[in-house]
């Protein structure tokens, strides 16, 4: 997470170079433009300040007519002058526009390249989630942002039941289908201002800012009765659940320990509830 900051960061002062370039380049074009008009204002002005005498004369001298043709070249040489000085700024402005474009190119790949290290540090890679280490971060934070604005904060934690048994029967492209699904519902199932975390294997955290409890069984009843479609076969994708409050004063890992053991009281309640379903065998003596 740190290289992504410092990733982050280092993109900021390039962006402020690329506009400081457009702003330079802006100016160089205005004050172009503006000695461009100026220029061709004077020059007209000189034309009609030389050639209108000439027009209220009858028969214009040889003086005079010497002094014109100076005033023409002299016009001439000033207008060969400036091209010149136009074609100089012209090429400055398209060197300066490569130069931008560079830089708005240089740009963009660090920003292609933050986003890929910033997926490889902070997510899942099977999953899209925020993985552990990210998502524990971001706990701590919520856990601080509770403390200091009173605010409710939820912690819930979710397991899958019979991943290994899908794994052992249909191989593990079919376990890794079926964590994909159930993290692409986890993640509609919830709010923009909470986050899903997978910690690894089977086991998802959800954070839930300011979350009441009708609200995380709402959570819940839009992950439960998923069906995976693999291979023409149908998989039934059941978890268990777990989830608690926060408790002023508490740290990180004691808020996640009180969670972890309600849901483990929920599993251990499944596997009861599922082994008194199982029907008892009596054999009879002949």
């Amino acid at each position: 997470m740190n290289n992504v900051t410092t990733s982050l960061s280092a993109s900021a002062p390039q962006t402020e170079v690329v506009r400081e370039s457009w702003q330079r380049l802006d100016r160089r074009q205005w004050w172009l433009w503006s000695a461009t008009i100026a220029v061709l204002v004077l020059l007209t002005i000189c034309v009609a300040s030389f050639a209108f005498p000439a027009l209220l004369r009858s028969e214009a001298d040889a003086s005079y007519s010497f002094f014109l043709n100076q005033s023409v070249r002299a016009l001439v040489g000033l207008v060969l002058l400036f091209s010149v000085y136009l074609v100089y700024q012209q090429t400055m402005i398209i060197r300066m526009r490569n130069q931008i474009t560079d830089q708005i190119a240089s740009i963009a790949k660090v920003e292609n390249l933050t986003n890929e290290v910033y997926k490889l540090a902070a997510l899942d890679q099977l999953t899209g989630l925020y993985n552990r280490r990210s998502g524990e971060q971001r706990l701590a934070e919520e856990i601080n942002r509770s403390q200091r604005y009173a605010r409710p904060l939820t912690l819930l934690l979710l397991d899958l039941d019979g991943l290994k048994l899908i794994n052992d029967q249909w191989g593990h492209p079919a376990g890794d289908a079926v964590i994909r699904a159930f993290s692409e519902r986890l993640l509609k199932a919830i709010r923009g201002s909470d986050l899903a975390v997978r910690l690894g294997g089977d086991e998802f955290m959800v954070v839930l800012p300011e979350c009441r409890t009708e609200e995380v069984r709402h959570v819940l009843a839009r992950v439960e009765g998923l069906e995976i479609d693999y291979d023409g076969k149908k998989i039934q994708c059941r978890f268990s659940r777990g989830w608690t409050d926060y408790r002023n004063g508490e740290t990180a890992e004691e808020f996640m320990k009180r969670a972890d053991e309600t849901l483990y009281a929920n599993k251990r309640a499944g596997k009861a509830a599922t082994a008194a379903l199982r029907p008892t065998v009596v054999s009879s003596a002949s």
